[in-house]
Order: C-alpha cells, then sequence, then structure tokens
C-alpha cells in the first residue's frame, strides 16, 4: 500500500510568490541572453542577483520554508558522518582493486573453459 502524499499549496499569497519567483528566474534567463552585447561578468551577476531574488521568494512560502529545513538537516546529518583515515581509504581500494583482478581472472577462466569445451571437445572445431 502507497503511503505517500501529496504536499499542496494551500495559501494564495504562496501561490503567488511561488509563481513570482519563476517570472522572476525566466526573466533571469532570458536577461542573460537579451544582453549578449554586455560584459559577461555584468550578465553573470545579473543573473546570480536575479536568482538569489528568486530564492528569497520562494523561501519565503511554506514549502520553501521546508525545502530549507531539510537542507540544512541534511547539512546536519553530513557533519555526523565519520569519515575514513587516508590509511582506510587506500587500504579500502587496495582491496577493492584486488578484487576485481581476482574476479576478471576468474571470469576470464570461466570463459576459456567453456570456449574450449563447446568447440574443441563438443564440436571438434579446431582452428
Amino acid at each position: 500500500m502507497n503511503t505517500s502524499s501529496v504536499q499542496t499549496i494551500h495559501s494564495n499569497a504562496d501561490k503567488l510568490r511561488i509563481g513570482l519567483s519563476a517570472v522572476v528566474v525566466m526573466i533571469a534567463i532570458a536577461a542573460f541572453y537579451y544582453l549578449s552585447a554586455q560584459p559577461l561578468w555584468v550578465r553573470v551577476i545579473l543573473l546570480l542577483v536575479l536568482l538569489v531574488g528568486a530564492a528569497a521568494l520562494y523561501a519565503w512560502t511554506e514549502s520553501g520554508k521546508r525545502l530549507f529545513a531539510y537542507g540544512r538537516d541534511a547539512v546536519t546529518e553530513v557533519k555526523k558522518v565519520v569519515w575514513p583515515t587516508r590509511q582506510e581509504a587506500l587500504q579500502m581500494t587496495g582491496y577493492v582493486f584486488a578484487f576485481v583482478v581476482v574476479m576478471a581472472l576468474m571470469l576470464w577462466l570461466t570463459d576459456k573453459t567453456l570456449e574450449w569445451l563447446l568447440y574443441s571437445v563438443i564440436l571438434g572445431w579446431t582452428r
């Protein structure tokens, strides 16, 4: 049974803010290309300013608040991760490479054995 729920926007103010945010994003993209005669750094700064403005508009909505809270929680969880030391990472990488080599040799040996069995023994073909 699927228990997922669909989040809807209830407030008209939230709908307006999300709509304005989408319009600002479209204006930012259009302005970036419309101002192609301007230096690249001017266009990039204008694009970034407008995108930050759109993000700020979205952040004032209920779904925006939930999204940014989710991002903060994700950063908190990443900070809790215990990363391996350099020695442990190199050791695990070595184990993986060794396993890959052993598996490759086993697959090659199996392939050649089946090839010999099928073509030479069963079919009697010679090269």
